[in-house]
């Protein structure tokens, strides 16, 4: 069968965001989750039940503090949940009935698209932040290499350890920007229109500068929804990875002048 070439999408104009605009962005990512719960559950479970297997293989070792930099880290994952979620909205949006086969059927259809690339600079990124809180702690608690921080927290509220934790703080912040920056927009985009990865990250990459202060407050929301739901052994992100991702698409609408 002869492959049918689909044109390229025209980028979105932009138009402002602001603050007060979060709370309703936030509204209607909950009113999303509640029509379709099913779904993001079930998009939300993967990250759950990655998180006990991670938490019981770690704590069988007695190494359960690396869980550290994967905490931190997970918000640079989130995205990963988000292809599923968004077409959610999107068919509630246009009215389109919610069923299971067209809505895996679209997360899957994006493996001939230019979703994939974003995906592995997003994993990249991860295992790169991983590797980097790994180098962090053998530079500031080298001394302590054969301490064990579950049983012995204390080495943590050392200097080295104090330092260790604020320089790893500040270089996780920068790869949470550097993605938040590249994916908040750029990811729906992807989805939305035919468009290639670097123009969508540029396209995203515009649009917060745009709305730096908007945008900067939706990160801090993000970033703690999902921080506070990981603290009941992963639970909490039953409810806020789906409601948040869904609310990502809605603040996508509202920026492109989509809606």
């Amino acid at each position: 069968m002869q492959s049918v070439m689909t044109e390229p999408s025209e980028l979105p104009e932009f138009q402002d965001l602001a603050v007060s605009d979060i709370p309703r962005i936030l509204r209607l990512g909950w009113e999303d989750f509640r029509r379709a719960p099913a779904f993001g559950l079930f998009f939300s479970g993967f990250y759950v039940l990655g998180g006990l297997v991670l938490w019981l293989v770690l704590s069988a070792d007695g190494q359960e503090w690396w869980l550290f930099p994967f905490v931190l880290g997970f918000p640079l994952l989130a995205p990963f949940a988000a292809i599923g979620l968004y077409e959610v909205s999107r068919r509630i949006e246009q009215g389109t009935p919610l069923l299971w086969k067209p809505v895996i059927s679209c997360c899957l259809s994006q493996k001939d698209r230019q979703i994939p690339s974003m995906a592995m600079l997003i994993l990249m990124m991860f295992m790169f932040w991983v590797f980097v809180a790994h180098t962090v702690f053998a530079l500031f608690m080298g001394l302590s290499a054969f301490t064990n921080v579950s049983s012995s927290p204390e080495i943590l509220f050392t200097v080295n350890g104090l330092m260790m934790l604020a320089v790893g703080g500040v270089i996780g912040a920068g790869f949470a920007v550097v993605l938040f920056s590249v994916t908040v927009i750029g990811l729906p985009l992807l989805l939305d229109r035919e468009i290639d990865i670097v123009t969508a990250m540029i396209a995203s990459v515009a649009a917060v500068r745009r709305n730096a202060m908007a945008m900067a407050l939706w990160a801090l929301t993000i970033a703690l929804g999902l921080f506070a739901a990981m603290v009941p052994l992963f639970l909490g992100l039953l409810v806020v990875m789906p409601v948040l991702g869904h609310a990502s698409w809605h603040m996508y609408r509202h920026v492109t002048r989509t809606a």
